[in-house]
């Protein structure tokens, strides 16, 4: 079975989910309540693609193009975390080009071990022993994991060559690699015998470069005809792009000079995905097939055209092997002073940017679909909503502690925000209540939160003294003077106690 060439991939990956931290309690003889004891989840693992020269197409990715990575465990008790999720690493092959569903480039792998997390792993989520504080000795909750990042990226494979071949279909650039290298490609006398680029490494003196074999361009190839817009890519970081030119073609209405210029126009229109300027590559003309004696003068004849536009021209042939040496060290003449004005490149420096002291982090803006209701974004109250288990009240305290530190609270207010308004975080819509902040709040049992509590039961020290008025009756008012009760309040809004406060007899 033939081996396949794929050079664009589309996958779809899913880093782990972080495990849920451990709410215990520690327990042992004469200790029944030792304080929190629960550890904390384990990280996600990372979907992480490197790059391996051994590695020459993104054919793997074409038949498995979905990834997972491991999840991370959930920690347990007597302050034991939980195990970090398996990360997985996907081998790409040197220029490899990675791009979101909207074209959006999002790395340029090139350099042999370089590593792109292309999907990051979730946090595991902290355990009631690292919750635990002044306010919350026991807290009886635990925060949940982050789940994993899941994203779907474009792969294309762009060739990491020194010398682009390029030409209409059987101008001779399959030959033309074959003979200049060890590479062997398939070679017919059918056009577009070339489905796939072929790369070979060519040894002039003591300078090593690769030639890629671009598959035949045609006239509209830029917009999609033929084979040329799946790999026009391909000559994208050439340093040098060389026009194959046959000159012993017998079909009619073509020379030379007009297949340089419809190559030309097509290079023009055709927009490199990485930025770079295809007309600033230096260019090279070959004309192929001089073991024709009718080619051979037809390339006589055009050498001097080519030249008048400043472009070096080589007379070879393929069968006869003439002029190939010449060839082979002018185009390593030309990649060498291409290399050597290429910016040195220098290690990548980390560079620390803090937040501004304005920043918040997080924005408050009206809800578009509803009136009155409120969308909270931000990474932070998103990645907290995202940890919090809504079925235990003092997580959802806790929640409504960090968010009001955070200043959401204030922020709702400010934008208009009343009790009861719809406010949204994340995928979690909730009626909004102010709260009051974590350091002023009374705690009751574990697991919930007063804040949150709707209780209408009467308490033990309300159905005692509802007992005793039962048993003994109302307490009889101590009546004052003139029958009034002490303590009343008179009309002024003073408190009556009895005495007269004009009586001067009252101070002794």
């Amino acid at each position: 079975m033939a081996s396949r060439f794929v050079d664009r991939a589309v996958i779809h990956l899913t880093a782990g989910d972080g495990g849920n931290g451990c709410a215990s309690v520690h327990r042992e003889k004469f200790k029944p309540l030792g304080g929190p004891d629960g550890g904390n989840g384990g990280n996600g693992g990372d979907v992480t693609l490197v790059v391996d020269p051994s590695v020459h197409t993104l054919l793997d990715f074409h038949f498995r193009p979905h990834a997972r990575a491991g999840n991370g465990k959930m920690g347990m008790g007597s302050n034991r975390n939980g195990a970090a999720g398996q990360p997985l690493e996907m081998r790409v092959p040197a220029g490899t080009v990675v791009f979101t569903e909207d074209g959006e480039l999002v790395a340029d792998l090139v350099n042999p071990g370089t590593r792109f997390v292309a999907a990051q792993g979730g946090r595991g989520g902290l355990g009631n022993a690292a919750l635990a504080s002044r306010a919350r000795k026991a807290p009886g909750f635990a925060l949940l994991g982050e789940p994993g990042e899941s994203r779907n990226l474009v792969l294309e494979l762009r060739s990491v060559a020194d010398v682009g071949l390029l030409g209409f279909p059987s101008a001779g650039k399959s030959s033309l690699i074959s003979v200049l290298s060890a590479a062997k490609p398939k070679i017919a006398d059918y056009p577009f015998t070339t489905l796939v680029p072929n790369l070979g490494v060519i040894t002039a003196g003591s300078t090593v470069y690769t030639m890629a074999d671009v598959p035949g361009l045609i006239p509209g190839a830029s917009e999609g005809r033929g084979l040329g817009l799946d790999f026009l890519r391909h000559i994208e970081r050439c340093a040098v792009l060389v026009h194959v030119v046959d000159c012993a073609t017998l079909e009619p209405g073509r020379d030379p000079v007009s297949d340089v210029d419809a190559l030309e126009a097509e290079l023009a229109r055709y927009t490199p995905g990485l930025g770079g300027k295809l007309d600033e590559r230096p260019r090279v003309v070959v004309l192929n097939k001089i073991d024709v004696p009718e080619a051979a003068e037809l390339a006589e004849f055009v050498r001097a055209d080519f030249e008048e536009r400043g472009l070096r021209v080589f007379e070879v042939s393929t069968a006869s092997r003439k002029g190939l040496r010449e060839l082979s060290f002018a185009l390593a003449e030309v990649v060498t002073a291409y290399r050597e004005a290429q910016p040195v490149l220098e290690p990548e420096k980390i560079v620390l940017r803090p937040l501004a002291v304005d920043d918040t982090g997080f924005t408050v803006s009206p809800d578009p679909e509803e009136e009155g209701a409120f969308v909270v974004r931000g990474a932070r109250p998103e990645r907290w909503i995202r940890q919090t288990n809504f079925a235990n009240d003092e997580a959802v305290g806790y929640l409504a502690d960090r968010l009001n530190r955070l200043g959401v609270e204030d922020a709702l207010a400010k934008r208009g925000a009343k009790p009861g308004s719809p406010v949204t975080i994340g995928d979690i819509q909730f009626e909004w209540e102010p709260s009051t902040p974590g350091a002023a709040v009374h705690l009751s049992g574990r697991g919930t939160d007063v804040r949150l509590e709707r209780n209408d039961r009467v308490g033990a020290a309300e159905r005692k003294e509802a007992r005793r008025i039962r048993r003994d009756g109302p307490d009889e008012p101590e009546d004052g003077p003139d029958d009034e009760p002490a303590g009343l309040t008179d009309d002024l809004g003073e408190v009556w106690t009895g005495e007269d406060p004009a009586d001067p007899e009252q101070d002794r």
